[in-house]
């Protein structure tokens, strides 16, 4: 049971939709962890103890939840080409994923275009009724940005690899992005639908410099105030129809929870 949820460990640490694998389902102390492909251009073999797990994933995609038994765990990266598991991986890491916690992990490149991964420990607490959680988190290769909502400016000089979160009527709102501390318009305006009771997290991923960039939303519900049930993770493709300007919405510090918070150590090659 430790190897299987190695194994989809292995896929959440490489941030690859995951299928066939999964962690003993309902322990208490389990982790819900998600997973977020932010790399582009690059369909990966992930091994776990130096072992083919998961062959040939590809990017922009999101899976999970999935109930992982808390732990250590490590895994390789290595491009798809390479089913020996030899030679440079393209990321090496291991990671502890702590219990009870709601974690997503995205792999993802630096601010400097670098791949690595970074551990997220979502905010499931409950909403007010009538509200929204919108959560923006820059993990792509791309510049500081403003976030502009009627004009006024929300979210101010996010950066790689940061998040930050707001909590909103439910609603749609109008908003576009500037480069940090200019009127310069990077994208939209666009409107956004947030939903009442829900999480909608935005990933940004890909490179400016290298024209890929995308986006990645995860969104997570029942975060009602009347609890209709256990707040978990829905992932989904790198999303048709969500407003371009959120591409470069990205932003938003890592939230990782003192003494609880998932921890990584990553070697990049």
């Amino acid at each position: 049971m430790k190897r299987i949820a190695g194994a989809v460990l292995v896929a959440v640490a490489a941030g690859f939709v995951v299928i066939g694998f999964a962690g003993p389902a309902g322990a208490a102390d389990n982790a819900s962890v998600s997973v977020v492909h932010g790399i582009p251009k690059t369909p990966v073999n992930v091994f776990v103890d130096d072992k083919l797990t998961l062959r040939s994933f590809q990017p922009g995609t999101v899976a999970g939840p999935l109930s992982l038994a808390a732990g250590s765990y490590r895994v390789e990266v290595f491009p798809a080409a390479n089913t020996a598991g030899t030679g440079n991986p393209v990321i090496s890491a291991t990671a502890q994923v702590p219990a009870g916690a709601n974690v997503t992990l995205a792999a993802h490149l630096t601010a400097d275009g670098k791949p690595t991964i970074t551990p997220f420990v979502n905010d499931v607490s409950k909403l007010p009724a009538g509200q929204a959680r919108l959560i923006v988190r820059h993990t792509a290769a791309a510049p500081a940005v403003d976030v502009r909502a009627g004009g006024t400016a929300v979210i101010k000089g996010l950066t790689n690899p940061r998040q930050q979160a707001l909590t909103l009527p439910a609603a749609t709102v109008n908003a576009d992005v500037v480069l940090a501390g200019t009127d310069t318009v990077v994208l939209g305006p666009a409107d956004v639908a947030l939903k009442e009771g829900t999480a909608t997290i935005v990933y940004a991923i890909g490179s400016a410099e290298q024209k890929t960039l995308g986006l990645v939303v995860q969104t997570i519900g029942d975060l009602h105030s009347s609890p209709s049930g256990v707040p978990a993770g829905s992932g989904g493709s790198a999303a048709a129809g969500v407003p371009s300007w959120l591409v470069l919405t990205v932003g938003l510090g890592l939230l990782l929870a003192a003494g609880g918070g998932a921890r990584l150590a990553v070697s990049r090659r």
